[in-house]
């Protein structure tokens, strides 16, 4: 008969098994995986936006959530990317992962957006951003489909987004001005680059073909905010912060659906 200690033991142990499955489960197969790895990249450069528009008193209460919530879901996202890491060199790549990701994390949460961190917000972002570009790139690897393909694209939409809002925002805050126009310019030549791709991608069904005509349109008014780059007017930084959410909003909803496809 086992004693109190070992029933305590035996149903904890149960439980911790219970809950690896329950990660694993989390990400159901390859797309899904894609899916999350590449809003990894995305939430790496949305919170340095957030940390820059909390600094520079920009939609402050949504920037606070924004900034809470992207901490949130980048922790809960790593632990089902690692636990579902079909080979050791997709698993050694989410140990660097995480540590960088610490790192990142204890600067943007240890004290309150400051000018004397800035620049370090915006090197971790970067850091952080090429492993979480290197873990999706090499899970697509391990597709066949091409809707794997669409998902790393797409998803990789979402990021530019944010990133291009991250450099307008620590421009303002004067925080890399000196790069801030070079990698808004690059960032804005990918994400036209790949829209144009997407839209005329075989798979699409009428709802994407909807949605990425919402993302066009959305487009034309975030580039002409961009395109303010060096403004002192908060107003521009405010719809620089408001229509990169929408953009990424809708992204989201084109990645979802060709995560559902399997060809």
């Amino acid at each position: 008969m086992l004693s109190p200690v070992s029933i305590r033991h035996t149903i904890l142990l149960l439980l911790l098994l219970s809950l690896a499955v329950v990660a694993r489960a989390e990400v159901s197969d390859l797309n899904s995986a894609i899916n999350k790895a590449g809003r990894q990249r995305m939430l790496s450069q949305r919170m340095a936006k957030a940390y820059f528009q909390l600094g520079l008193g920009v939609d402050v209460d949504r920037s606070r959530k924004v900034l809470d919530g992207s901490v949130a879901l980048f922790d809960r996202q790593l632990a089902e990317l690692k636990a579902f890491a079909p080979s050791q060199e997709i698993r050694e790549t989410y140990q660097k992962l995480e540590r960088t990701w610490q790192t990142y994390r204890q600067a943007l949460t240890a004290s309150a957006p400051n000018l004397a961190d800035g620049a370090r917000i915006l090197a971790l972002s970067d850091e952080v951003l090429a492993l979480a570009q290197k873990g999706t790139q090499q899970l697509e690897n391990r597709s066949t489909t091409s809707s794997a393909r669409l998902v790393n694209l797409a998803g990789r939409q979402r990021m530019l987004s944010q990133r291009m809002a991250k450099f307008y925002q620590a421009a303002a805050w004067k925080i890399g001005v000196e790069q801030a126009a070079a990698e808004i310019d690059r960032a804005r030549r990918e994400f036209a680059a790949g829209l144009q791709e997407l839209a005329a991608a075989p798979n699409n069904t009428p709802a994407l073909r909807e949605d990425l005509e919402l993302v066009r349109q959305q487009w034309l008014f975030f580039e002409n905010a961009l395109g303010q780059l060096g403004s002192t007017d908060k107003r521009q930084a405010t719809v620089v912060a408001t229509t990169s959410e929408r953009i990424l909003e809708t992204m989201e909803n084109v990645v979802g659906q060709y995560e559902k496809q399997t060809k």
